[in-house]
């Protein structure tokens, strides 16, 4: 079998098991976000918090309870990293650098998970486990309370009410990423995923020296790693390394996690919304992306020409053989059009246009299908900008689900696209300019630049991958980074939520013959050219300095 015929087979049995489990998992998140009823475990959880989950929260009050829940999280994890030398279960690791603390505190509270450090070198047990994986989870669930809030304003009319946000975050994470994290973690450790407390022990004789590996409980933190859209990996190698991700068969149903949530919760969006139609439109929006940018990048990959390319089968350079250029390319159009931020190759080592795809689907808005949450939130901010040239185009007032678009909306909605792009170009413009920084960049010209453009991309727009010939292991990068993370998370939810309780306060508006369809293929096709301008003509001339450069010299 060649490896574009394997590579087209994986990406049908891909698409396969997501339609198998998109209904499921759609309708039971309706259900859950929707539901009166608290389990008992919920329930303690409330009470150990002191929350009341019955309490309905306008806009402010919804948005305290996530800046305070995760300015809580952001300190706990900086505080457990520089106490890791004190703590049982180390390895022997001292405490983290204050810089590279705040990098990683702000980076997992963000659903970011970009790493500065080589995991297995620096965190022990402790900081792995209770700190990382927790915020694996709880920095998802947010994500999601925050999607599920501005399904509501659409939903709701004539009050200001949005639901409860502590409720929505603890039945996220009981109710739909721990169940499904369990059945996903067994499955890893059945592939031959590691999961255990073992201490740095010596594998084998190598030349020079003996290696050392750590053990850990791998398989918990990978597979809520993916599902929840986060990407930090145990190890620095992520999921190329073998004790995570260990055979191809693994290396898909990771994939599978990555995208299963955020595709789903167009169904969920239909189902609160009364209209299932309206939750296609935006899962075919979405589809219609990431399939048009996988086969760009199974292209980019499999058609360079020379002998060595011909041998190898495509551009096999930093590349896991065991899952080869189509199942590399895949998962790296998953990660980067998601905020997961997971790797199975080396990006920096893809040709020019290949890393270039892996830029443009980060600076989309990662919403094809996005994080969890994050994606079908920012789809929803970009459908709003699309009615609007519509209603421009046609001079009618733009209306969305019932909801006249007006001067107000139309400015959150436009506030949300610019934060993101202001904060790539801005950290990577000052980082060119100023004599320190770009000494971090291991090449010159064209790529060196997308190093730099890449890493502040991947930090505001919360993915966490990397091209990783950049030495992000310095003061500047670590602070800055950190900065753009934690902004480029938190900033865009005031303006969903603000957004959110701006809609809930309105009352319908019926629908005539001059209503735009937002249900049909037209609108859909529209959607997909808003969303490919507005971004291009943003990025396009830095993105012309870097891999665009690259791609055409090559």
């Amino acid at each position: 079998m060649s490896p574009v015929t394997a590579g087209v087979l994986q990406l049908l049995a891909l698409i396969a098991a997501l339609a198998l489990a998109y209904r499921p998992l759609g309708d039971h998140m309706a259900r859950v976000y929707s539901s009166e009823k608290h389990y008992r475990p919920e329930k303690w959880i409330y009470k150990a918090i002191g929350a009341d989950p019955t309490a309905e929260m306008r806009w402010p009050a919804y948005l305290r309870g996530v800046l305070a829940f995760s300015a809580v999280s952001v300190l706990f994890l900086y505080a457990l990293q520089r106490a890791q030398g004190l703590l049982p279960g180390s390895l022997g690791f001292a405490a983290i650098d204050p810089d590279q603390a705040f990098n990683t505190a702000a980076s997992f509270v963000a659903n970011t998970n970009w790493q500065s450090y080589a995991g297995e070198q620096a965190m022990g047990h402790v900081v792995q486990t209770g700190g990382l994986a927790v915020q694996n989870f709880v920095s998802a669930a947010v994500g999601m309370a925050v999607a599920v809030a501005l399904v509501r304003g659409f939903a709701r009319s004539r009050t200001g009410e949005l639901g409860n946000f502590w409720a929505d975050l603890v039945r996220g994470t009981v109710r739909i990423l721990l169940p499904i994290a369990v059945i996903g973690a067994l499955i890893l450790v059945a592939c031959g995923a590691i999961q255990n407390f073992a201490g740095i022990h010596e594998v084998g004789q190598f030349t020079g020296g003996t290696q050392q590996w750590n053990g850990g409980a791998v398989a918990s933190q990978e597979v809520i790693k993916e599902l929840g859209t986060n990407g930090g990996g145990y190890f620095n190698a992520n999921s190329a390394h073998p004790f995570e991700n260990p055979t191809p068969f693994s290396n898909l149903f990771e994939i599978f996690l990555i995208l299963v949530i955020p595709f789903a919760l167009t169904r969920t969006f239909g189902r609160m919304v009364g209209s299932l139609r309206q939750g296609y439109a935006i899962l075919a929006t979405m589809a219609t992306i990431w399939l048009g940018f996988t086969a760009l990048m199974m292209w980019t990959e499999f058609a360079h020409h020379g002998p060595a390319f011909e041998v190898a089968g495509g551009a096999m350079e930093g590349k896991e053989t065991r899952f080869g250029v189509g199942a590399s390319a895949i998962f790296s159009v998953a990660t980067t059009l998601t905020s997961t931020g997971a790797v199975n190759s080396f990006h920096s080592s893809f040709t020019g246009l290949g890393g270039g795809i892996q830029l443009l689907g980060m600076q989309l808005g990662e919403i094809a299908p996005g994080g969890v949450g994050s994606g079908l939130y920012g789809m929803l901010i970009m459908a709003i900008i699309a009615v609007f040239i519509a209603g421009l185009m046609v001079g009618r007032t733009p209306e969305y689900l019932g909801k006249k678009i007006g001067t107000r909306e139309i400015k959150f909605a436009a506030c949300y696209i610019l934060i993101t792009p202001a904060l790539v170009l801005c950290f990577t413009a000052a980082a060119m300019a100023l004599p320190t920084p770009p000494h971090s960049m291991l090449n010159s010209g064209a790529h060196g630049f997308s190093e730099v453009l890449y890493a502040y991309t991947s930090g505001a727009n919360n993915n966490g991958s990397a091209f990783a010939g950049l030495n992000a292991d310095t003061q500047w990068y670590n602070s800055t980074i950190g900065i753009a993370m934690l902004l480029g998370r938190f900033l865009p939810m005031v303006f969903v939520l603000a957004l959110a309780g701006s809609l809930a306060e309105q009352k319908p508006v019926p629908e005539t013959a001059g209503t735009l369809r937002t249900d049909k293929p037209l609108y859909t096709g529209l959607l997909v050219g808003t969303i490919l301008i507005v971004t291009g003509l943003t990025y396009f001339p830095a993105l012309a300095l870097g891999p665009l450069a690259e791609g055409l010299a090559s």
